[in-house]
């Protein structure tokens, strides 16, 4: 327990504060007073009621969620709320309208093709390496379209919307890398889904804010177990739900709540440690080279860039090793580094991971 935690960048499952570890340390052995482990509870037990109801209720607050709203878990993460949006909400000969800005807006509309709707990409960044997000005031949204979809932050390629479309049609919305990192007004979305392994606690689920209004889209012939309807009307409950993740979201609500003071907050402190680093390379004499080209569209969440060689990307990255800086290596599909500074990433571990950048500069040009 003594062992010096080191600074964590890790895309997700990622850094989680550590006040919500340690008091999930103490229910591991004894939640709430029941003589068992937080992972021994039965998801029927009073105890874990208290934490569903709890934890849907501070996902409220701190997004404002109003009451035609209703907040579910789903197992399987992001991927399978892609899946299942597919099912759900888009019929035969439906309009589906979709913004291609990287690999998960990209697997979004794989499994949006799966359905016999007609998808559209309003706009694809791939023939620009997705080094940018589209000017919304250009696109033309259709006003009779099923959904219109979007990917709010790109973990891989580091991009980040500064504000969302308004559209007649029902806005759908993948927040995985950004859920909960800033103020949104939910009534400018019908659906909004993150896979809660970046910003609230460990991989296995997905927290979905669902306008109720569209439940009745649903399709009776589909399985109850892939049925957003059935998730609703039993209160995520239907089968054993992921227990333990669900505490663990809501252990980092309560930290957002009571910690750091809310969604205000937290943006201000995301930015200032995000402009930390930008800081750095947009100071370097092209040293460090960013790998979104507008500013405008950098990600808070996910600091993607490049240096000038590869050689010296992997030098780097053994050195920052041995720093105690983890988690820099860019995706497997880009390359590069990323450093991801989620809400619970400390901004020392992000200012001292600045001053390693520029010292590694000077003693590498």
């Amino acid at each position: 327990m003594d062992t010096p935690r080191k600074h964590n960048f890790f895309a997700g499952p990622a850094v989680l504060p550590v006040s919500v570890i340690k008091k999930a340390q103490e229910a591991l052995w004894n939640f709430a007073g029941t003589g068992a482990g937080i992972l021994e509870v039965s998801h029927r037990d009073k105890a874990f009621d208290a934490v569903l109801e709890g934890c849907k209720a501070r996902a409220k607050r701190l997004y404002n969620v109003p009451e035609d709203y209703e907040v579910i878990f789903v197992q399987g993460g992001a991927s399978m709320i892609m899946a299942m949006i597919s099912m759900n909400f888009i019929h035969e000969g439906d309009k589906a309208q979709f913004i291609d800005t990287g690999t998960w807006a990209s697997r979004a509309i794989k499994e949006a093709k799966r359905s016999k709707g007609n998808v559209e990409v309003l706009w694809s960044g791939k023939d620009i390496n997705y080094t940018q997000l589209p000017d919304l005031s250009t696109l033309k949204f259709a006003d009779d379209a099923c959904l219109v979809h979007l990917c709010a932050n790109n973990t891989i390629r580091g991009t980040e919307y500064p504000e969302f479309p308004k559209t007649k049609a029902p806005l759908f919305c993948d927040m995985s890398s950004d859920y909960f990192s800033r103020p949104i007004n939910v009534k400018d979305f019908a659906f909004i889904y993150g896979g809660v392994q970046k910003n609230l606690g460990p991989a296995g689920c997905a927290l979905c804010i669902v306008r109720k209004d569209l439940l009745a889209r649903v399709p009776e012939h589909l399985s109850e177990m892939l049925s957003f309807r059935k998730y609703v009307e039993e209160n995520s409950i239907y089968n054993t739900p992921p227990v333990f993740v669900i505490y663990m979201v809501d252990l980092a609500f309560q930290w957002l709540e009571e910690e750091i003071g809310g969604l205000e907050n937290m943006h201000k402190i995301n930015k200032e440690k995000a402009g930390l680093l930008y800081d750095v390379f947009d100071n370097s004499a092209s040293f460090y080279r960013p790998t979104v080209t507008v500013k405008e569209h950098r990600s808070l969440m996910n600091i993607t860039f490049r240096l000038p060689s590869e050689e010296l990307e992997t030098k780097i990255l053994a050195e920052a090793k041995t720093h105690g800086f983890l988690g820099l290596k860019g995706h497997r599909s880009v390359g590069g580094l990323r450093a991801s500074t989620y809400n619970a990433c400390p901004t020392e571990s992000v200012r001292l991971l600045s001053d390693f950048l520029v010292k590694f500069a000077k003693e590498n040009r």
